[in-house]
């Protein structure tokens, strides 16, 4: 088994750029296809080069859901334990689900903070000092 440490000292993605920018993009019946285009030892380092990284957690677990614990613990030990026991829940498959598992965009419906003008004169002191200097 691979310890935490070098799991993260040989962190690569296991998977072309390309397959894992379409898998990132794609909706849950594509994903689907292409998470089963790769091999389970390859789909086990990928679920948790994903979950290393925030903005890939959705796609990790989505992953790791066609996985079996022995290769997630394998790759990953405790981490891929943890994984596994995400990507089993109830809650984590329809949220991954749901719009891609990102979150939704909120704006202020506030009106923008208005501020009063600095009235600043200048003293006809200030004014002669500086005119001098």
């Amino acid at each position: 088994m691979f310890s935490s440490r070098d799991a993260f000292e040989n962190d690569f993605c296991p998977v072309r750029d390309e397959l894992l920018g379409e898998m990132y993009r794609a909706n849950p019946h594509g994903l689907s296809l292409l998470v089963e285009s790769v091999s389970s030892d390859v789909r086990a380092m990928l679920a948790l080069f994903c979950y290393r990284r925030s903005h890939l957690h959705a796609l990790a677990i989505a992953i790791a859901a066609s996985c079996t614990e022995r290769e997630l613990i394998y790759f990953g030990g405790r981490v891929g334990s943890t994984l596994y026991a995400l990507s089993r829940e109830p809650a984590a498959r329809s949220a991954s689900s749901s719009s891609n598992g990102r979150k939704p965009i909120t704006l202020s419906t506030k009106p923008l903070s208005t501020f009063k003008p600095i009235e600043d004169e200048i003293d006809d002191e200030d004014f002669a000092e500086a005119v001098t200097a």
